[in-house]
């Protein structure tokens, strides 16, 4: 297509085309999992000659957010158009784990970044990356966040329900096997556990066992 027939086109209509013609190989190889994926940088190297064509500027920048003690990185698209003052604006978010073995705070930040800015070049040009497999750092973010998220309020009202003077062992002893000695030092997931447990045959088997003991040893059952 020739630069001056671009400049009878609107934004959007460019931006239509660049993401009829954007090729974005899989050029990136993961021999641990055995898989191809797409990386930040390859998508970037093969737009920029289709945004040239188009007479349009992709802007990539990241913002730092601090949202509930945690700091993001916020990744934002912007596609320029040269012949006129339209912008089209996408961004996309990438929470920093605490830690990372291995890697400084600098490689952690940088690939919080390569992620976000990934998925908010995927938004503005509708890349399809449901078959491609992130890479392992990636996937250790998403980790790393899951595992931190806390126990809800909910949660804790729920397995509160469920401790009396009679069953408060039986609780403490089942809580204890996720490595925490104190309710509310547990993940969200460990509450689900824990949750799942008391609502289990398990658990009215470990109360009926334990009532049957105490009778045996004369106890008073308190409910």
């Amino acid at each position: 297509m020739e630069n001056n027939k671009a400049v009878k086109i609107g934004l959007y209509e460019k931006l239509a085309n660049i993401q009829n013609e954007l090729k974005a190989p899989k050029g990136q190889y993961n021999k641990f999992g055995n898989y191809y994926y797409r990386s930040c940088e390859d998508i970037l190297e093969a737009l920029k000659p289709i945004c040239f064509k188009y007479r349009t500027a992709l802007i990539v920048q990241d913002e730092l957010e601090s949202m509930n003690e945690r700091y993001y990185i916020k990744a934002v698209c912007e596609l320029r158009d040269w012949d006129s003052d339209d912008v089209i604006i996408t961004h996309a978010f990438a929470r920093e784990p605490m830690t990372k073995k291995g890697m400084d705070d600098s490689q952690i930040t940088g690939t919080a970044s390569s992620y976000a800015r990934k998925y908010a070049l995927n938004g503005l040009f509708n890349i399809d990356d449901t078959k491609d497999a992130d890479t392992n750092e990636v996937k250790e973010i998403e980790k790393t966040a899951k595992k931190e998220q806390k126990i809800t309020q909910e949660q804790k009202d729920i397995i509160k329900s469920y401790i009396t003077d009679f069953s408060i062992d039986i609780v403490g002893n089942f809580i204890k096997t996720t490595g925490k000695d104190k309710l509310n030092l547990l993940t969200k997931d460990e509450a689900d556990k824990v949750i799942e447990y008391l609502k289990s045959n398990e658990f009215g088997e470990a109360m009926e066992m334990k009532a049957k003991k105490n009778n045996r040893e004369g106890k008073t059952n308190v409910n």
